[in-house]
Formats: C-alpha cells, sequence, structure tokens
C-alpha cells in the first residue's frame, strides 16, 4: 500500500516564556489523535515536545499535502492554542498565521514534512524504520551540515560506499528568499558535492529539502524549509525546521545520521531569533530552560508494521547518556558566543534582523546619518 509519514509542528503556547507547552495543551492534541485514529482517518499518531514546539509524528493512506490530514492537524493546533489562551500562557497560536488555511498548511505557519512510499515491506525495505528530528530555537538551515555529511561524506556515513549506496544521492534544495513559490534546484552527490556545499553553507536563504536514493529512486529525507518572516513580514520566532528520515538497508543507519550532531554546530536562532548558537541534541519533550536558551534539537525512532502502525515503543537518540558530553560541549560553545554580546559574528547580520525589533531601531539610526562637510568645499577645481 502507499503509506505517508506525516510530521507537522507548531508553537501555539507555553509556559512563563518560551519554554515548553502545558500538559493540558499536549492533552487535548492527544486526544484529537486518538479520535483521528478511531475514526480511521490516521493509521497511527504520536504527539510529544521540543522545547515549546507541538509535534504530531502521523501515518496515513491519504497522500502529501492532503487536506484531511492538514486541517485535522490544524483543529488540533487550534484546540491547543485555546488552552493556552485560557491559562494566560506566552506566545498563544504564534505560528498560526492565517484565520483559517484553505487545506494544505505549508505558507500558513506550522512546519510540515513528509514522505509517502510504497509500503510493501520487500526487498529493498524488508523493515520501515524512521526518525523524527524537531528543532526548537533556530532557523531553516539547521539541517543543511548534518545531513549533508550524512548523505555525501563517508567520513561520516562508510555504508555510501556500499553497493546500495555507492551512487549516491538527490539533494532537494530550496530557495527560500523566493517568496512567489518554490524554488528548487537538484544536485546530485557526489558529483555535485562543491556546488552544495556553496549553497548550504547559506543556512538562511538555502536549505535542504528532501533527498533521494539515486539507485532506487525513493525518497530518504523530508525537510521543513520555509521562512516564517516571508509568510507573515514580521518576525514570528524562528522557524524550527523539522525533519523526517528514513534509515537503515538502502540508507544511512541511524548512528550514520546522528553522528554529525556531535559538531554540535553554530546556527542561527537563540534568544529572539537574533544570534548565533550551537545547536544541542537534547531528550525528547526537553523545556528550553537552559544559559541564554540555545537552539535545542531531538530526535526519536520508530518501526513500521504491515498495516503501518508504529512500534508500541519509540527510542529517544539524544536522550542516551553518550550525548552528555556533546550536550557540555554545546554549552561551552555557548558561553564563548555569548562573551562576545552584540558584537560581529555573535549576532546574525542585519538581513536577518530586518523582520524584528531591531529593524525599527537601526533604520531610525540610519536615517540619522549625514554626509561630512568637507574644509574648502566638494569638487574644487585648482
Amino acid at each position: 500500500m502507499k503509506l505517508t509519514l506525516s510530521l507537522i509542528k507548531a508553537d501555539v503556547g507555553s509556559i512563563g516564556g518560551h519554554t515548553r507547552p502545558s500538559e493540558r495543551m499536549l492533552d487535548v492534541v492527544r486526544k484529537e489523535v486518538a479520535a483521528a485514529i478511531k475514526k480511521k482517518l490516521l493509521i497511527d499518531g504520536f504527539v510529544s515536545h521540543t522545547g515549546d514546539d507541538i509535534a504530531i509524528v502521523m501515518s496515513h493512506t491519504h497522500g502529501e499535502g492532503a487536506d484531511p490530514i492538514h486541517k485535522f492537524a490544524w483543529n488540533a493546533f487550534i484546540k491547543a492554542a485555546d488552552v493556552a489562551k485560557k491559562f494566560g500562557l506566552y506566545g498563544a497560536g504564534q505560528d498560526l498565521l492565517v484565520d483559517a488555511p484553505s487545506g494544505n498548511l505549508r505558507g500558513a505557519g506550522p512546519a510540515v514534512a513528509e514522505i509517502e512510499f510504497e509500503h510493501a515491506l520487500k526487498s529493498p525495505r524488508a523493515a520501515e524504520s524512521f526518525m523524527v528530528f524537531a528543532a526548537d530555537k533556530c532557523g531553516p538551515g539547521a539541517y543543511n551540515l548534518p545531513l549533508c555529511l550524512c548523505f555525501a561524506d563517508p567520513m561520516y556515513c562508510a555504508g555510501l560506499m556500499l553497493p546500495q549506496m555507492i551512487k549516491g544521492f538527490r539533494f532537494h534544495i530550496i530557495d527560500m528568499d523566493n517568496t512567489e513559490g518554490d524554488s528548487l534546484i537538484q544536485l546530485d552527490a557526489p558529483e555535485d558535492a562543491y556546488k552544495i556545499a556553496a549553497l548550504l553553507r547559506d543556512n538562511e536563504r538555502f536549505a535542504i529539502d528532501r533527498i533521494e536514493s539515486r539507485t532506487y529512486g525513493f525518497t530518504a529525507a523530508s525537510i521543513s524549509a520555509h521562512r516564517l518572516h516571508n509568510i507573515s513580514g514580521k518576525y514570528s520566532g524562528k522557524d524550527d525546521p523539522i525533519a523526517i528520515v528514513r534509515n537503515q538497508g538502502i540508507f544511512p543507519a541511524p548512528e550514520e545520521i546522528v553522528l554529525p550532531f556531535a559538531k554540535v554546530h553554530y546556527v542561527g536562532g537563540d534568544a529572539r531569533g537574533s544570534h548565533v548558537m550551537p545547536l544541542m541534541p537534547v531528550a525528547l519533550n526537553t523545556p528550553v530552560a537552559g544559559v541564554y536558551c540555545l537552539p535545542i534539537i531531538s530526535c526519536i525512532g520508530f518501526s513500521v508494521d504491515r498495516a503501518g502502525h508504529f512500534s508500541d515503543q519509540y527510542i529517544d537518540f539524544f536522550g542516551d547518556v553518550a550525548w552528555d558530553d556533546a550536550r557540555l560541549r554545546a554549552q561551552q560553545k555557548a558561553l564563548e558566543m555569548r562573551a562576545q554580546g552584540w558584537s560581529g559574528a555573535a549576532m546574525l547580520p542585519y538581513a536577518e534582523l530586518e523582520y524584528s525589533g531591531f529593524r525599527d531601531t537601526v533604520t531610525g539610526l540610519v536615517n540619522r546619518f549625514k554626509y561630512r562637510e568637507e574644509k574648502g568645499g566638494k569638487g574644487k577645481k585648482k
């Protein structure tokens, strides 16, 4: 059968600032998911949070971009936002940028990642397993470096040298500055590796949208890549991207996929979405409560049975003690960067700050600049 995995995430309110959604909010969404499974809209579903964002993982047969699935998620987030408003929580409904979406949620605020595939559980996919990544307090290009290293560099993924992967992977890269529609380019690794790097180095403009196996044509990964300020026209929180990544066999193994995240690489985000800070791997359902609200990322994994149901347990990849060292290094790198305060590379460039209140401050000052009057006049002939 054709099976679709959908991951939809949104910040619709949190306790005491941008920290975490309340249990009442999460319970509302879980009840909506349970009802949708009972009505057979969904085959299965799972609800969690990373920082202040609620994520819904779903399996169904409606395909990518299906109106019933997206409307269901939207209504679930609306109900959670209503709870947030009732109890006076911060940022209630923040990521719900339109009054009522026409159907598909792309461009409406919530982050969306989806993969549709033939779910036959036979060679070359005798078993189906996948990982769910959810990031908070960071920009849309947060996955550029780690997924590029995993799917294009055998130093991180030795599996790329195996027959089932040696042809490489195709990267679909989106130009997020194009607001007229999704503007994409397809580049192949390993041949186009330098061209891929030339684009993906700019996390604020270019991002991976999708990765495909060049051997089988199967989708390996889907990433939400959009700019909230390009949708709303103002600062609306950071973009907090998500990703679904299929693993094992003809795709990289989980350990190869998570290895690049041990770099705790610098990304745009953090407080007010205006700084450059390391991305810290954390356990699922971790609130934002650390030093200067570091950008954080969670990663869990599921298996899928023949009927499309998730395994009765999930594995929390970043919840393991093996990641404690990475978390410590992230905090150390963060403190070093914050020691530089507002200066230079410690904050995002002005082009990225223009959708926040910094724009008004700087623009007001720029308008006060005047040309210096040189002594003896200007352009005087000898």
